[in-house]
């Protein structure tokens, strides 16, 4: 497909005006890398790697650990820390309340439905056997959407990706990978092309947004079923489990135990024909290992980085955070899953030196969100923990109370889905009721929960009322008044709730807490030199610190600052 023709596209034209209204970056001219490559871990607290740098080997996280701009104090701004808004953050330098990815699903009184972030019906997926609703059942998250069309279009700024295909009149390839759909699309951005992994399909797809059929490598790739080869196997140490930091805790009773899959080493896969076998891949190194060999068919196939023009790939590996919902971060899951990544990643930029030059590229490596430990494994060290159960809520006495104060006899909390609280709107319309007065008296209640930190209406957000804190300002960061629910709910440190949409897990993440916003930020290739910063940024910067180095414009919506450790190190 020629690379021009995007720029005839409705959704192309919309970009143009949506980046022309932010000013010019001017720069003194420099030499540009080949390729910008940006690897996301999803759930990769900042501490984990460092546990365990001491047992890894020289071409992954020491390479960038070593050799990279470490910045050893980069957070997340938004409350919500969930997969979508990480990325969204990371790709966008915005914050939620302007990129307008709140959460990875939201609801919709005009649909009268939850949404799910990238789902978009007017283009569905490439292929057949990829409909989302006929996913396993361990994939709610999905499950939530009714439409399998996927794309960009829910993404309200444009994303570093974008700018560098406008500063190039379209000439720079740009791609995201992931196993997840919202790993990858977000990173492409809106002029770029996007694969993610079928769980049904157990084959990397894509959608009609982005091509009306798949290229002959992608083809050829998902002919070979890669799949095959982890039939009848099993998920094994690496190292001797002695070796380990939490060897000794192999069958911890918070651990989910999936079926035939079990809590303990080995983990086997199954029968390719399982219902779960798929699914059983991405809880396990598997995923990630399926993600770097498509990757690196894509750099050879694309020919990426192989021209004077600058492009961009992304990788967001997704194993960490499902290994990391049913085992914990602090297991022996995680732990020997780190040391295979390590593995993954050296590989990866292996295949990158080989192709382009870590010298000609610039890589930016970071996380959507951290992770929060399990509640048992807290109560262990003294540090007390628990689960919430939001679906009690409405049937407290006080809400009993609220309900009668309003002449509301039915629900009066219509849902809750993290981190919002959506109200029966129907009910307060039918009786004339002020839904600003009723946000906050909801928001009052809650706020009695032992559990609960605060709760936040969002009439108050909307109208600045709340007091100038921390918390309330990455509040605010996440609220976009289309699309954010009516009170905004943040648990207490420590607690949070074993249900994700509908499956049990061990723990979650999710919240404005330390545990859950700290990630890792380096730079490094590109002839950077090593160093460790220790003043506090945040992942908003990324995006224009990538814009200031290749000398495009910042992404329309940039709230973060040019990361100058980084910057000044570029070649003139």
């Amino acid at each position: 497909m020629n690379r021009l023709s995007f720029l005839r596209k409705p959704r192309a034209i919309a970009l143009l005006v949506l980046s022309s209204l932010t000013p010019v970056t001017v720069t003194a001219k420099s030499t540009a890398p080949k390729l910008v490559l940006q690897i996301t871990v999803d759930q990769l607290r900042s501490d984990m790697p460092g546990r365990l740098l001491d047992r890894m080997g020289d071409g992954g996280f020491r390479y960038l650990y070593e050799q990279g701009v470490v910045f050893a104090d980069a957070q997340h701004a938004h409350a919500n820390t969930e997969t979508i808004v990480g990325h969204a953050t990371l790709a966008t330098g915005a914050h939620p309340s302007a990129h307008g990815m709140v959460g990875n699903v939201w609801f919709d009184y005009g649909l009268n439905r939850l949404v799910y972030n990238l789902e978009d019906e007017r283009y569905p997926l490439l292929g057949e056997g990829t409909d989302v609703d006929k996913k396993t059942e361990l994939d709610p998250t999905q499950k939530v959407a009714k439409v399998s069309g996927r794309s960009p279009a829910n993404i309200l700024a444009s994303t570093f990706s974008d700018e560098l295909a406008l500063h190039t009149a379209g000439k720079a390839k740009i791609f995201g990978v992931s196993v997840k759909d919202r790993g990858a699309i977000t990173m492409a951005g809106h002029a770029g092309k996007a694969f993610w992994f079928s769980k049904q399909a157990g084959e990397f797809v894509t959608s009609h947004f982005y091509y009306d059929a798949n290229p002959p490598w992608v083809f050829a790739w998902n002919a070979k079923r890669a799949i095959k080869r982890y039939a009848g196997t099993s998920w094994e140490l690496l190292q001797d489990q002695e070796s380990y930091l939490h060897g000794a805790e192999d069958d911890q009773e918070w651990e989910i135990a999936l079926p035939g899959y079990g809590r303990t080493f080995p983990h086997p896969f199954g029968k390719e024909e399982s219902s779960i076998f798929t699914t059983l891949l991405t809880l396990s190194p598997a995923g990630d290992e399926l993600t770097l060999d498509f990757a690196k068919s894509l750099i050879d196939h694309e020919k990426i980085g192989q021209d004077e023009v600058t492009d961009y790939l992304s990788v967001s590996f997704s194993s960490t955070d499902y290994i990391g919902h049913f085992f914990g971060p602090s297991s022996l899951e995680s732990e020997d899953n780190l040391l295979h990544l390590d593995r993954t990643l050296a590989a990866l930029l292996k295949h990158v030196d080989e192709k382009v030059g870590l010298d000609r590229t610039l890589i930016v490596f970071s996380a959507d969100h951290g992770a929060a430990e399990v509640p048992g494994y807290l109560n262990q060290f003294g540090i007390e923990a628990k689960n919430v159960a939001p679906k009690t809520w409405d049937k407290g006495p006080g809400m009993t109370a609220l309900k009668k104060r309003f002449g509301i006899a039915e629900e009066l909390i219509q849902t809750y889905f993290h981190p919002y609280i959506y109200l029966n709107h129907e009910a307060i319309e039918a009786r004339e009721l002020d839904l600003a007065e009723v946000q906050a008296a909801v928001a009052a209640e809650l706020q009695k929960f032992p559990a609960i930190a605060m709760a936040a209406a969002s009439s108050a957000l909307t109208q600045g009322e709340l007091p100038d804190t921390d918390l309330t300002r990455s509040i605010a960061k996440n609220h976009n008044a289309r699309r954010s629910g009516d009170v905004y709910v943040v648990f207490q440190p420590h607690s949070l709730t074993s249900d994700l949409e509908g499956t049990m897990v061990a723990c979650t993440h999710g919240s404005p807490w330390r545990y859950d916003t700290h990630v890792p930020v380096i730079f490094a290739g590109a002839g950077i030199k090593p160093r460790e910063v220790f003043r506090q940024i945040h992942t908003v910067d990324v995006a224009p610190t990538l814009a200031a180095w290749l000398g495009t414009k910042q992404p329309s919506c940039t709230a973060g600052k040019i990361l100058g450790e980084v910057v000044e190190q570029r070649k003139r």
